[in-house]
């Protein structure tokens, strides 16, 4: 009869937790038993860890086998106990030394011993670096994903044969070193230049992406709202090494990261289709995951067609756009995502597409409109800082010779002036609490006037004075300009939402 205990941890939202795989050898009737809330995927490991035992060349004990995964009172889920469940069994029959206290495993076997790719590995072994361990056993194919996290030892393991050579002190596995490095000059796809005409949205898009503001744009079918939309990523500022961590954690999770690069190096782009939904885009389900509002994160949530997206859906993401953050409650409890993201939505002015169209007839009717319109809630639209309407390209500018500013122009001025927030405040505008708003956002006597005259003249709200005073603010670090101006905060007041006229 013998007892050993192997480390292991369980991913809980966009964190990992340290997991005690206890395994029991007792004299008794064949068996093989795990405890401690072990969901289908975990059960169903005893076959595999049997198998890839057996195909391994080592034996496995036909005994009464208790395992359990401490702490129990914590669902855990998914194959990644295979590899400590086998090491474990292994140990607890002496086939193999007693294992450390300073050492984790994580992988899933198949039936011939080899490891197979999991997910969540970077918050794992961030844990593991933060707890005090030493070294860190995972799948070959996850040791790239490893590599951002410094101060700790990454041992790839190809299959439980190798392992076993290895942990016997017969054949080393090598440490797995490779240095991090962000790449730069990336080349995107759709470029600033590409986008014919269209001054006022590139502006708009520009002082979105300079202040980290929400926009919406409203035009005719093909006046290229979509293009505008997707051209976006090229002018934001390259993410930094934290950003980067952050990101890839969170398609860890999600199992998202490709095989071929296994980090997020550049900010996310996510366009759910207009049937997407609720917990497709907050996140969710019976082990809660992140959606597409937390996929987002750092990056672009595009919502085309925004008046198509169920009520509920849209109704979602007004607490998230407030906060920077969304709550994802169950009945096992609470997991809190981060969802700091610019969101970029279009939409057609009314159901046909044309109403305010200069060359074709609206053929709604005032009710049509009315009804379309209000798809949207007054208090979503009040969270977004930015309405640019997009009209219809004439011709004149689609056969237009002349070359369009590039995006890598426009990334520039935008990068020179998120650093000015970030020696600021250390956030961009868009997040200006109403203290900061009061600290940065102060007025010269003319800029007062013109506000004045704008909110008793407008009916502006609070929140839209609020969100004024944050674009004139990014306006004027686009400017290099210290105080926000007269000009400012009238450029400002032409992205405010405009009712239009139906008749």
């Amino acid at each position: 009869m013998s007892l050993a205990k192997v480390y292991s941890t369980s991913v809980l939202g966009l964190d990992a937790m340290p997991i005690e795989v206890e395994v029991d050898i007792s004299n008794g009737l064949p068996s093989l038993t795990i405890v401690g809330l072990p969901d289908k995927a975990i059960e169903e490991s005893k076959e595999r860890v049997r198998s890839a035992i057996k195909n391994s060349g080592a034996n496995f004990p036909v005994k009464k086998l208790t395992i359990n995964l401490a702490p129990a009172d914590l669902k855990k889920e998914g194959p990644a106990y295979d590899l400590p469940i086998a090491i474990g069994i292994l140990t607890a029959d002496e086939q193999i030394p007693k294992i450390s206290e300073k050492v984790l495993f994580v992988g899933e076997l198949a039936l011939d011993g080899n490891l197979r790719h999991i997910n969540g590995i970077l918050p794992t072994v961030l844990m593991a670096k933060e707890k005090g361990y030493q070294k860190v056993y995972l799948p070959d194919v996850n040791k790239d994903e490893a590599i951002m996290v410094k101060g700790i030892e990454i041992i790839p393991v190809k299959n439980l044969k190798e392992l076993i050579y290895h942990l016997k002190n017969e054949k080393a596995i090598p440490s797995f070193f490779k240095k991090f490095q962000i790449i730069t000059d990336r080349k995107y796809e759709n470029d600033m230049t590409f986008v014919k005409g269209q001054e006022n949205a590139k502006r708009a898009l520009e002082i979105a992406a300079a202040g980290g503001h929400n926009i919406l744009m409203s035009g005719p079918p093909g006046s290229g709202k979509t293009l505008l939309a997707k051209t976006i990523p090229s002018i934001l500022p390259e993410l930094n090494e934290d950003e980067i961590l952050e990101v890839t954690k969170i398609y860890s999770v999600a199992g998202l990261l490709p095989h071929d690069e296994p980090l997020i190096s550049i900010r996310p782009f996510r366009s759910p289709h207009h049937t997407t939904s609720n917990v497709a885009l907050v996140g969710g389900g019976t082990f809660p995951r992140p959606g597409e509002i937390t996929l987002s994160h750092r990056g672009v949530l595009f919502l085309d067609e925004f008046a198509e997206f169920p009520r509920s859906v849209l109704e979602a993401l007004r607490q998230p756009l407030e906060d920077g953050v969304i709550t994802v409650s169950r009945a096992q409890g609470s997991i809190t995502y981060p969802a700091k993201f610019i969101l970029v939505a279009a939409q057609n002015p009314c159901p046909c597409g044309y109403l305010g169209d200069e060359s074709k007839n609206c053929i709604c009717t005032p009710t049509q409109i009315i009804r379309y319109q209000k798809r949207v809630s007054g208090p979503l639209l009040d969270r977004i800082d930015l309405h640019v309407e997009v009209p219809r390209i004439k011709y004149e500018k689609l056969a237009s010779e002349s070359v369009a500013e590039k995006s890598i122009e426009i990334r520039k001025r935008v990068e020179i002036a998120r650093k000015v927030q970030n020696k600021r405040a250390k956030k961009t505008n868009s997040e200006f609490s109403p203290r900061d708003i009061k600290a940065y956002c102060g007025l010269d006597e003319e800029g007062k006037n013109l506000l004045k005259h704008a909110v008793n003249n407008l009916n502006l709200s609070a929140r839209q004075y609020s969100r004024i005073l944050k674009v004139s603010r990014t306006i004027a670090d686009l400017s290099v300009s210290d105080d926000i101006k007269k000009e400012h905060i009238a450029e400002s007041l032409q992205y405010r939402p405009k009712e239009q006229n139906i008749y």
